[in-house]
């Protein structure tokens, strides 16, 4: 596969593996992990506790960044993207495996964790080279074909939602016993899948070039951190939306909706694939808008329209109608889904190749350990000090605002770098 519909196709099917695999546990957290792995806990507590074991995959992330993106930029893109798929699928079948509580005690929530920090690793490698592998392919379509990798993310959700839907079926005990680890164990044959078309995609062309002409660099990291550290922080900025919106809704507001709202289970897992279906059918748009009228200002119009939006998603899901619930959810993903397919493309453009997967892995997955991954448990204490969902919608709105912000700025330092090696 050396054509940029192949690169991408390649791209989004890795991506949806992978991202399958995060997010069956995001929503095992919300659903199951506090009852079998903190059983001593109350229940406020023994979510507050799952949710912390979540976060552990993102405070992992920048670390995967940083080893993957330094083998991304040293020896290519692909062999890094098959050494993450198959990182991400091992660990991901052991967490079917594992003993609960009642089996080995305390040190099953530390095998947990254990095993969700491997996670973090393999995604936090995985999405940078899943976006250049596509995006380097595609030359000046470059907004519109990296878009192909996060369109792994909601063909993750779907899977991942889909499967937990049918096995919460289950009466709860069989639920409890066995049924949960069925989408953990499903892990193994997709990865199998996803190794046989990632083997046959070809490396980066622009990787390739910077080979044949020397100007690999020996130590990626400090070249970041020396030439290119202030688009590393306004990309961290820049991502926030793109991250934490998956996880107010997959997992806070999942968890928030099954308890304090008397949603059902298996209603509420419906709820969210169709919501997950939206978003795969309508982030697209973000990626063609993006390509003709700039990633940068597309990405500002979608959050402008979130703002609004915000308010009114979280007021339908209040009502505890899984019909409102669905349409305020699905309103809200349609604009926050379509400037993430818009990111990867705006992050790649802003950081030189020599450094790209470094430079883009570290801004993502920083934000993903600093906003994504705390999102549900500040979420939680949120409404938990205030007894007020309103708190938890102002938390968002400052994501959306800072988000913008460091849009902009990015956008300005990208162009002045442009214009210098011109």
């Amino acid at each position: 596969m050396s054509n940029p519909r192949g690169a991408g196709i390649a791209s989004f099917v890795g991506t949806s593996i992978e991202w399958y695999d995060f997010y069956i546990y995001g929503t095992a957290s919300a659903l199951v992990f506090g009852r079998l792995f903190f059983p001593e806990a109350s229940p406020a507590a023994g979510v507050m506790a799952s949710f912390a074991t979540f976060w552990v995959g993102f405070l992992a992330r920048p670390l995967g960044g940083v080893i993957f993106g330094h083998l991304g930029d040293r020896i290519g893109r692909k062999g890094t993207l098959v050494a993450t798929l198959l990182l991400m699928g091992v660990a991901t079948t052991l967490v079917g495996v594992l003993p609960t509580y009642a089996s080995v005690g305390v040190l099953a929530p530390i095998l947990l964790a254990t095993l969700r920090f491997v996670q973090g690793i393999a995604v936090g490698g995985e999405w940078g080279g899943a976006v250049l592998i596509a995006a380097e392919h595609a030359g000046p379509k470059r907004v519109f074909y990296a878009a192909f990798a996060q369109q792994g993310s909601p063909a993750g959700s779907i899977l991942a939602t889909g499967v937990f839907a049918v096995v919460s079926l289950l009466p709860e005990e069989s639920f409890l016993s066995y049924g949960w680890r069925i989408p953990f164990l499903l892990s193994a044959v997709l990865v199998v899948i996803g190794l046989v078309i990632r083997l046959r995609v070809e490396e980066s062309p622009e990787f390739v070039r910077m080979r044949e002409q020397r100007e690999v660099v020996k130590l990626p990291i400090a070249e970041v951190f020396r030439t290119a550290w202030p688009l590393v922080l306004l990309g961290i900025g820049a991502s926030g939306v793109g991250i934490a919106s998956a996880y107010f809704t997959n997992t806070f507001i999942l968890s928030w909706a099954t308890t304090d709202l008397g949603i059902a289970k298996s209603t509420m897992l419906n709820v969210l694939l169709v919501v997950s279906i939206t978003q795969f059918v309508t982030q697209p748009i973000g990626a063609v808008l993006g390509q003709r009228m700039g990633a940068a200002r597309y990405m500002l119009i979608a959050f402008g329209a979130l703002i609004v939006c915000t308010p009114i998603t979280f007021l339908m899901v209040g009502t505890g109608s899984p019909v409102l619930a669905a349409v305020g959810l699905g309103l809200s993903v349609v604009f926050s889904g379509s400037s993430y397919a818009a990111l990867a493309g705006f992050l790649a453009e802003a950081f030189p190749a020599r450094v790209r997967y470094t430079g883009i892995s570290l801004a993502y997955q920083l934000c993903g350990a600093l906003i994504g991954g705390t999102t549900p448990m500040i979420a939680q204490a949120l409404l938990g000090a205030t007894g007020t969902i309103w708190a938890v919608v102002v938390q968002y709105l400052v994501v959306i605002l800072l988000t913008m912000a460091c849009v902009i700025g990015l956008r300005r330092r990208s162009a002045a770098r442009v214009a210098v090696e011109v």
